[in-house]
């Protein structure tokens, strides 16, 4: 009934026709976003923040969450249609649903997709209901060693526990905790790394970092093939629906792939992506005929598309109730929470419980939006592939530098998000993963005030990080994480040789 009651305040916080408004703007946005090959939620949350000014953080944040799944239902019509994931969370879609529009059932793997969303969204939000408060209330026991502990725990398993290189990884994680120390030191007031800069005195804006980071390196990255065009023919689509007997073979893999989707979303480092591609990988373990699967079968449409949605509201959690930021995009949603004055976290769900109970009431009234715009809308939404890609840059840089100049409006901003822009070229070009930093710029200042705390209140013994039971766990998670990510990168190694040989 505790629960029930919250989301009451939640739904009460929630249900006005400005905020009904910018679900179903945000839903849509999403939608179109995901769709996109190159862009994905956390390119469209960083373009699309200038939406958010003026706004109250209620809505702005129900906005940005409703861009962030919204992209989730989105990126999957790409995949079926071009065999071109919007996103890296679609990737896994491709496998059956590229051969499925080659035999003439784009329609329903289109319908498959939309459904399997909603429900993995749907089932997702249970947990997303009864987990909250829980974790929200272990995070009000932590101090400053425990917290240092965390972020340092969400930090490494970002990089340990994602696809790539590690060393690569790491890299980029000591970029971003290196560009959050340029300021004034909020100890000690001195000037630190500014290099005689006034404008940096006051450190970088996170915000503008990301969007250069995703927004402006993204169009960097995709200038080489500003002529490309897809071509896309709508009318080959046919109905778009399925029959009972291809949704009972679904319901399985959906309830199977949801709860999977949802702790992996949780997980700092793994994403929707690594969901949906486990929730394809164990749907073809277990399935009865798995010769069919990456040849048209549905049920490999309807599993990773389940996953990757669950994902999405599993991110949420950490976001939420620690304010630890678990991918790169609830990192772009945590920066633009920051400048609106709200800092995710565990107080509030006390002192705020109408924000954080009025995203989840809003999660559950966007997933029908979301259904809505993803089904009847399909052919309208399948056609705005054949935007070229001359069209799509210039938009993207406009409302870039548009959104960073209203920010601050300070033109020494443009000269910081060119910088990041080409820096996040660079390291795409690298193969550096971006999110480690972006996660480290956000969370650094909080890194190291709490490590310089928690050593001030020992007197500078550092036994109070091993002497707290909580902190304890979470420093041998770390390098137990750092431990399985080094014998998995020599593994492979081990493979690629034999393979050679």
């Amino acid at each position: 009934m505790d629960y029930l009651s919250y989301l009451l305040i939640g739904f009460k916080e929630i249900i006005s026709l400005t905020n009904l408004f910018w679900i179903f703007i945000g839903g849509l946005s999403g939608s179109i976003i995901g769709m996109l090959p190159g862009l994905g939620p956390a390119t469209g949350v960083a373009v699309l923040i200038p939406l958010t000014y003026g706004m109250n953080p209620t809505t702005a944040l129900i906005t940005m969450a409703a861009i962030y799944y919204g992209a989730m239902f989105g990126g999957s019509r790409a995949s079926i249609m071009i065999n071109t994931p919007g996103d890296a969370s679609a990737i896994a879609t491709c496998f059956d649903g590229y051969p499925m529009t080659k035999n003439g059932e784009a329609g329903k793997a289109l319908a498959m997709s939309a459904i399997a969303s909603f429900i993995g969204g749907s089932i997702s939000i249970l947990f997303l209901i009864f987990l909250t408060l829980p974790v929200a209330n272990l995070a009000l026991q932590f101090g400053p060693a425990e917290m240092f502990a965390l972020v340092l725990f969400a930090l490494t398993a970002t990089v340990t526990l994602s696809q790539g290189n590690i060393l690569k990884g790491f890299i980029s994680l000591f970029i971003g905790f290196m560009v959050s120390t340029i300021g004034i030191d909020p100890q000690t007031g001195l000037l630190r790394f500014t290099m005689g800069v006034s404008d940096l005195q006051n450190g970088i804006d996170f915000l503008v970092a990301m969007i250069g980071l995703y927004a402006v390196g993204e169009v960097f990255k995709n200038y080489s093939r500003i002529k490309l065009k897809y071509s896309v023919n709508s009318s080959n689509i046919g109905t778009i629906w399925i029959t009972w007997d291809e949704m009972k073979r679904c319901i399985k893999p959906i309830v199977r792939s949801s709860p999977l989707g949802f702790i992996v979303g949780v997980l700092p480092g793994m994403g929707a992506s690594i969901g949906s591609m486990m929730s394809y990988t164990l749907e073809k373990q277990l399935n009865k005929n798995p010769e069919k699967f990456g040849k048209g079968a549905i049920e490999g449409v309807a599993a990773p598309e389940a996953g990757n949605n669950a994902a999405s509201s599993g991110a949420l959690i950490p976001l939420l109730t620690m304010g630890i930021p678990g991918s790169g995009t609830t990192a772009v949603m945590l920066g633009a929470l920051i400048m609106l004055g709200v800092r995710p976290g565990p107080v509030l769900f006390q002192q705020h419980p109408e924000i954080a109970w009025g995203v989840i009431a809003s999660i559950i009234i966007g997933n029908i939006f979301c259904i809505i715009i993803n089904l009847p809308l399909v052919v309208p939404l399948v056609k705005l592939l054949n935007i070229p890609q001359r069209i799509l840059l210039p938009m993207i840089l406009g409302l870039a530098f548009m959104g960073t100049y209203l920010m601050n409006y300070s033109a020494f901003d443009f000269v910081l998000l060119s910088i990041f822009g080409l820096c996040g070229y660079l390291m795409s070009k690298l193969d550096i993963p971006i999110p480690p930093l972006v996660l480290a710029l956000i969370l650094g200042s909080n890194t190291e005030q709490s490590f310089r705390r928690a050593l001030t209140i020992s007197n500078g013994n550092p036994s109070i990080f091993f002497e707290k039971p909580i902190s304890l766990v979470l420093l041998i998670l770390t390098v137990l994480s750092l431990v399985y990510s080094i014998a998995r990168e020599i593994k492979q190694k081990k493979n690629n040789v034999e393979i050679s040989a």
